[in-house]
């Protein structure tokens, strides 16, 4: 069970990640935050980037061996990473339309689940 909400804390965190580090981003493109300086948008990224760390780190307690969890340090890198890429192309083409996926973005993909293999194989 700790895998799983490991797993489950990482996706809602890289989620805030991604929308603190790209939301201003759509943000202005919608015309929202046009006119704000860049100290108020790096204060509300951090903002958002709280709640992110506030699942990122327990989700890393909690899946690591060393505190009884399933994975190891590097598995547990290599599992954030692909979340990561995964929430971000998701975001990509959800909210900011028009940004394509390509064949290479599909190969590297494949290269991080392979990533992801290679990294729990024995």
């Amino acid at each position: 069970m700790q895998g799983f909400w490991t797993v489950l804390m990482l996706v809602f965190s890289n989620v805030l990640m991604t929308l603190a580090w790209y939301g201003h981003l759509k943000l202005a493109e919608m015309k929202i935050t046009t006119g704000w300086p860049l100290i108020a948008i790096i204060l509300f990224s951090w903002g958002i980037a709280f709640f992110e760390y506030c699942l990122a780190v327990p989700a890393n307690r909690i899946g690591f061996q060393e505190n009884g969890g399933p994975f190891n340090l590097l598995q547990l890198k290599v599992i954030q990473e692909v979340i990561s890429l995964t929430v971000f192309s998701l975001i990509v083409i959800f909210v900011f339309k028009g940004q394509p996926i390509q064949w290479n973005h599909l190969a590297a993909f494949a290269c991080l689940i392979l990533a992801v293999f290679f990294v729990f194989m024995k």
